[in-house]
């Protein structure tokens, strides 16, 4: 039996059921639980806590891996080499210096990114029920 607008009309729209996306990305990215926004989403530099100590949100779903290693990379990169150059072809600096001054800067940024990434892809994850999250127990 074909299907018809009848027979789909129990079925719930996709922006119903999924949780918005960009308040889970920021809670994510600021290292709150994207579900309620208070708890704390790490415990160390890129530790995830098991579930959070407000709601109780499981995190132990979250499969972070290397994403936000990708992205960090990817925007560090898009940051520092146009900088790199602009600087390279207006200030001539030696070039120990500014390797010093970049190199220095690169590591900085990517410290500071990569726990900011890695909260943003696990509100991401839990935004748009990825690896099981929001599967009732």
């Amino acid at each position: 039996m074909p299907h018809t607008d009848q027979t789909l009309a129990h079925i719930p729209d996709a922006a119903e059921i999924l949780p918005p996306l960009k308040p889970a990305l920021l809670k994510g990215w600021r290292g709150k639980c994207p579900k309620c926004g208070s708890g704390p989403l790490l415990k160390s530099y890129l530790k995830v806590h098991g579930e959070c100590a407000v709601c109780g949100e499981d995190f132990t779903l979250q499969r972070a891996d290397d994403g936000p290693a990708y992205l960090t990379i990817l925007v560090v990169g898009h940051l520092m080499i146009p900088l790199m150059h602009i600087s390279f072809v207006k200030f001539r600096p030696e070039p120990l210096t500014l390797f010093t001054i970049f190199a220095l800067g690169t590591t900085a940024l990517t410290l500071y990114l990569l726990p900011k990434m890695k909260g943003a892809v696990i509100g991401f994850q839990w935004a748009r029920r990825m690896h099981g999250f929001g599967v009732p127990k």
